[in-house]
């Protein structure tokens, strides 16, 4: 097969994209968020909460050891990951929202891939320079002394953000300060240092090297997001209507209509994707506005209106055309669609914040011991055993009060324990053995199956909780 006969590649090389610096207030709106997420993220785990003195301190804290998850006041346990699971929801409906009404606004502005690819871009320009300097230096195929300190620098300080952002990702694992202090004194777990590696490597690659490859190849939100937009939707889009034919386009003949577009290519050189927004929509494109920015400066330079490239509707424009202004903002928000998944976000964040406020602080569960279902003891009495666990979702110890209900000739007995109560500690379940029983003669104790209602009440708040079981006598 000769090479002209040779099908084409699926695969392209990566071009290289080295994004112009640009000022107005989408890029100052992608600072002021890039700031407020980083912050969040390498912060919150040093913040402290005092939950007593049993309990860790750690305002956000996922303790594998003890299966516990911390944030803030709130606790949540294994058998609550429900809670967690809402939140994905609410998590998944709110992205359906946004990008129903504005795009891939969250890709473009707050996706943990565009924040620290912008970090890194950041740190680019400050030591290589803007783009044409980044752009001489990348085509300069001699690796003199200047380039290979130039590099050097860069990748060092990348992997130190990238070190950072792995660090402070196992900090939500286990107390940071403690944490921290055996990481620097290698007395840390092997698993620690492992995570960390993975992390401080992935940042480095993702965000210095594959950048927009990870949104355009790795990403399948580009894929999806299409279900949840229409031609309400507002996106970055150029108003070709106005902008054609381009005063630099060799085609326009001198003398004729020349629209508001110079061809200058300021919105492709600071796009951090490489594309050209005057081509129409594209699968690449992340809404980061930053075109917006560049193109209005032009449109200021030349003294033409803002507006060339925009968030703008595809319903808006054949209005536009006809020298309509497009409807109100609120119009193309409010729609059915937004509306619903609002509406389900809302009913989804309600029901979490109904069972968060009525979720007891004790719980139990008792099972029965089948094997035997009974036993006979010497004075005839029959005796049914139960394993009870008690959970005790305060901070501090509390003394619980075991106590039954439904069968009047029941008694209750607790293994290891004098009387009736047990000791719980503070954030904790306890397994308690439990006896009950029916003394010889009496109608539980003759019959095969009696209903009853066991109670574990908290000796200082009078809380209560209770499980329904059965009390197993021997047929007469």
């Amino acid at each position: 097969m000769t090479q002209a006969s040779q099908p084409p590649s699926l695969y392209a090389a990566r071009e290289p994209i080295f994004p112009r610096r640009v000022s107005g207030k989408f890029r100052n709106l992608k600072w002021i968020i890039m700031a407020v997420t980083l912050g969040i993220y390498y912060l919150t785990p040093w913040i402290r909460w005092d939950r007593g003195p049993s309990l860790p301190d750690q305002a956000v804290l996922l303790d594998m050891a003890n299966r516990r998850f911390y944030f803030f006041w709130i606790e949540i346990w294994p058998h609550e990951f429900y809670f967690v699971a809402g939140l994905l929801i609410m998590a998944g409906l709110g992205l359906f929202l946004f990008t129903s009404a504005l795009g891939r606004v969250w890709c473009g502005y707050t996706c943990p891939q565009t924040v620290w690819t912008d970090l890194f871009i950041l740190v680019e320009r400050w030591i290589e320079g803007d783009r044409n300097a980044r752009l001489r230096l990348h085509r300069q195929k001699k690796w003199d002394l200047r380039k290979v300190r130039l590099r050097v620098t860069k990748w060092v300080v990348w992997l130190l953000i990238g070190l950072a952002t792995g660090g402070a990702w196992v900090f939500y694992f286990a107390d940071a300060p403690t944490l921290a202090r055996d990481l620097v004194t290698g007395q840390a777990a092997p698993i620690a240092y492992t995570t960390m590696g993975v992390l401080t490597l992935t940042t480095f690659v993702f965000g210095g090297f594959m950048r927009e490859q990870i949104c355009i190849y790795a990403c399948p939100w580009p894929r999806i997001q299409a279900a949840m937009m229409d031609e309400d939707t507002l996106v970055v889009g150029y108003r070709d209507w106005r902008g054609e034919p381009r005063k630099h386009s060799a085609e326009v003949k001198l003398g004729a209509e020349q629209g508001d577009c110079i061809d200058c290519m300021a919105c492709v050189n600071v796009c951090p994707m490489g594309i050209d927004i005057r081509e129409g929509q594209q699968l690449e494109c992340i809404t980061c506005a930053l075109c917006i920015d560049a193109c209005d400066d032009i449109m200021d330079k030349t003294g033409k209106p803002r507006g060339l490239i925009d968030y703008m509707a595809l319903s808006d424009e054949p209005r536009e055309k006809s020298g309509q202004p497009p409807r109100p903002i609120w119009q193309h928000v409010l729609r059915p669609r937004t509306i619903l998944y609002t509406a389900l976000w809302s009913l989804v964040g309600i029901g979490l914040v109904f069972a968060l406020f009525i979720r007891a602080d004790i719980e139990m569960t008792v099972a029965p011991v089948r094997n035997p279902t009974f036993v006979t003891l010497s004075d005839g009495s029959i005796r049914n055993t139960y394993d009870v666990r008690m959970r005790n979702k305060n901070g501090e110890e509390r003394e619980f009060f075991l106590s039954l209900t439904g069968v009047d000739d029941l008694v209750v007995e607790l293994e290891g324990q004098e009387g009736q109560t047990v000791d719980v500690p503070a954030d904790t379940t306890s397994l308690q053995r439990v006896y009950v029983i029916a003394p010889r003669g009496t109608e539980p104790a003759v019959q095969e199956s009696s209903p009853f209602r066991l109670w574990v009440e908290d000796s200082k708040t009078g809380e209560r909780a209770y499980r329904d079981t059965t009390f197993n006598g021997k047929e007469s």
